[in-house]
């Protein structure tokens, strides 16, 4: 697993869950949009098709599972006539949000917080596929997997968490971002053949954004310069670059000059040595057509 990804996998004695009720009010609201596609006599599918998302997006929303976003909530006023209430609940919403952004474990909410203010972030995984690019099922599987195993409602709360993360990926002004994801990764189908896919179709869709560089480590290189493990190039918003590294429970946040140095200076040899984006979204789509 990758580094901050990890971190936010690990739990420790010292570090207790947080006990907001951010995740009994994702569900309220979520029942609320299952009894307005019930009144309008729609499926999950067909609501779905109606709002152009997935049939497994409204169950999660309707599950709680999933953060609705300001335009979806807007949407469904207009398309099922809500009677204005999920009109005006939408700062309720951001708020359960924000809430639901540090229920992390303690020692990793210093590392979150500079996360979201990235202007700049790069990222060497070896493991697993990066938490802020993983599907929800993805995580699911991998939170599920953990030993020694998670209370089925703390899996659900560090999905929700992840899920939440992954607002960078879609906020304005765009920070930059890029990856480095070993092959391996990307042929290792944590979760079953129907996660898998929605994983690498979820990677062709990131790594088509105009602000994401996403490559791809084959396994044919002879020289890789990074056997050391993965780590993440941050560079939080007026702030200078740091580097996170971690190796199994310990972890290293560092704002050395030369630490930093060494570390952007192996990005950017892995970047040499990895294949292009292009060739990188090119190989994605050949491992999804051999599934």
């Amino acid at each position: 697993m990758t580094a901050a990804d990890q971190h936010d996998d690990e739990e420790r004695p010292e570090a207790p869950e947080d006990s907001d009720d951010s995740t009994e009010f994702f569900r309220a609201i979520g029942k609320q949009l299952k009894v307005l596609r019930e009144r309008a006599n729609l499926t999950q599918k067909q609501t779905a098709d109606l709002f152009g998302y997935s049939e497994d997006l409204i169950s999660s929303l309707e599950r709680g599972r999933r953060v609705m976003q300001k335009e979806f909530l807007l949407a469904v006023e207009m398309k099922l006539d809500a009677g204005g209430l999920f009109e005006v609940i939408q700062d309720e919403v951001e708020q359960a949000k924000l809430k639901a952004k540090v229920r992390h474990p303690a020692f990793f909410r210093s590392y979150a917080r500079l996360e979201a203010l990235a202007v700049e972030r790069h990222e060497y995984s070896i493991h697993d596929v990066p938490g802020l690019l993983q599907t929800e099922d993805h995580a699911r599987a991998v939170f599920a997997m953990r030993k020694p195993l998670l209370a089925e409602q703390t899996i659900e709360d560090r999905v929700m968490a992840r899920m939440a993360r992954q607002e960078l990926l879609d906020r304005w002004p765009a920070p930059e971002l890029s990856w480095i994801i070993e092959e391996a990764v990307l042929r290792r189908p944590i979760g079953g053949r129907a996660v898998h896919t929605g994983q690498l179709e979820k990677l062709l869709k990131v790594g088509r954004k105009r602000n994401v560089e996403l490559q791809v480590m084959p396994l044919d290189r002879i020289e890789h310069a990074g056997l050391s493990g993965s780590f993440i190039l941050l560079t939080p918003k007026g702030k200078p670059q740091l580097g996170y590294i971690e190796a199994q429970s310990f972890s290293h946040l560092t704002r050395d000059h030369e630490e930093v140095r060494i570390l952007a200076a192996k990005y950017g040899s892995l970047r040499a040595q990895a294949l292009t984006p292009p060739e990188s979204l090119a190989l994605i789509e050949k491992m999804l057509g051999e599934l």
